[in-house]
């Protein structure tokens, strides 16, 4: 089959590799019919290389046609159509059956320290082979995989593999009370949702951004958007009576481009041998915290920030002084897909398509545009925000 393979850092190839086959009785192949790539996915690309081989299979957002089951999975028949969700959880240890499926004790990658395994997402979370491929295997299918109606375009239901279920548990943890106030930093994938979901829970909605054009996709559901900027702290406050919002979603993480020194600190880690670059990563590792440390000023006193986008530095350092004196609330962490499932089905089911799940991929191509289309992603070329596969054409 066909896949979209990591080779080196800034550097993804469509390579032909064996076809996945049934290694565990709750396992599945699918027939993968779109694949998107992610934000995170520019983590490999770029600051996480150490942890990648050459050949690793990309991908964890995929949705497609299930070809084959093993014998102990029974509630999955060949052609069904499913949503596989970027965690790899088994939905039946503590964790999962308490809703902390990114926590699942029996995928947790223990060697490296990490939560549940996840597709196509380097040593540090038990490189499982990823979506981004004409085939994919589903590990513990038998409570993952997500049944779709059969009707329907792919990206009704696509994005329920990430970064919908992402957006909303970062604007449930962000705690806003009914009516209030949701400040949604960074407006990539995650972010555009994020502020949708606030709107549709009738929240007032700002969301800071620099790229015009991610701007303009939030505005046209309502958002107010406002640049970033030296005095954007105080921009939020004159739209929130003085004390800020009740509740800040940081969508940026660690791929913030206003955060130099965060960046050549990534960046030189990742010219060393990737042992020596793990090391440093996980010893010396410092983060762009521009984001999160404008959102921890911005919130109001006794408000929430929740913290969607990706942090992996070991040795940011954080103004403990303001946070505590500010009595804050920090919520983070990856999104528990399943755990939210229930809640989400029925809104990108509906045919008024309340959280606009359709006006939200701007790039389409095939597994062989993929190397192309990575480096638009990441260098946000001609207004990419989102970008999805087609492993078998259009």
């Amino acid at each position: 089959m066909k896949a979209v393979t990591w080779q080196g850092k800034r550097k993804v190839s469509t390579e032909t590799v064996p076809d996945p086959t049934i290694q565990q009785p709750t396992d599945a192949i699918i027939e993968v019919t779109s694949t998107a790539i992610c934000g995170s996915d520019l983590h490999l690309y770029e600051v996480l290389g150490p942890y990648m081989n050459a050949g690793d299979i990309l991908g964890h957002e995929a949705m497609g046609i299930v070809r084959e089951v093993g014998s102990g999975v029974t509630n999955l028949s060949p052609g069904d159509r499913v949503v596989i969700p970027f965690n790899v959880a088994c939905g039946h240890c503590w964790m999962c059956t308490n809703g902390l499926m990114s926590q699942c004790e029996t995928t947790q990658v223990r060697e490296k320290n990490t939560g549940a395994a996840m597709l196509g997402y380097s040593e540090l979370y038990g490189s499982v082979p990823g979506g981004q491929a004409e085939y994919l295997r589903v590990p513990h299918a038998d409570f993952g995989a997500m049944k779709v109606p059969a009707d329907g375009p792919d990206e009704q239901y696509l994005f329920l593999s990430d970064i919908l279920p992402t957006a909303w548990q970062g604007v449930e943890y962000a705690n806003v009370p009914d009516g209030g106030t949701l400040a949604v930093f960074g407006l990539g994938p995650v972010g555009q949702f994020a502020a949708r979901v606030g709107m549709h829970r009738g929240y007032q909605v700002i969301a800071v951004e620099p790229e015009a054009d991610r701007r303009a996709m939030a505005e046209r559901h309502g958002v107010k958007t406002i640049p970033w900027s030296d005095d954007v702290v105080e921009q939020i406050r004159d739209e929130t009576y003085g004390r800020g919002p009740d509740g800040v979603v940081d969508a940026v993480g660690m791929e913030s481009h206003s955060a130099p020194v965060g960046r050549t600190m990534q960046n030189l880690a990742g010219l060393l041998p990737d042992k020596l670059a793990q090391k440093a990563t996980e010893t010396i590792g410092v983060d762009g915290l521009t984001a999160l440390k404008t959102a921890i000023e911005v919130v109001r006193r006794g408000g929430t920030v929740s913290i969607s986008g990706v942090y992996g530095g070991v040795k940011d350092p954080m103004n403990m002084l303001q946070m505590f004196d500010k009595q804050l609330n920090l919520r983070m962490g990856q999104a528990n897909v399943r755990r939210w499932t229930d809640t989400l089905m029925p809104l990108v089911s509906d045919p008024s398509d309340p959280l606009s799940t359709q006006d939200m991929t701007t790039h389409r191509g095939g597994l062989e545009d993929a190397a192309d289309l990575y480096r638009a992603f990441q260098q946000k070329e001609d207004g990419c925000i989102k970008v999805v596969l087609k492993p078998r054409g259009a």
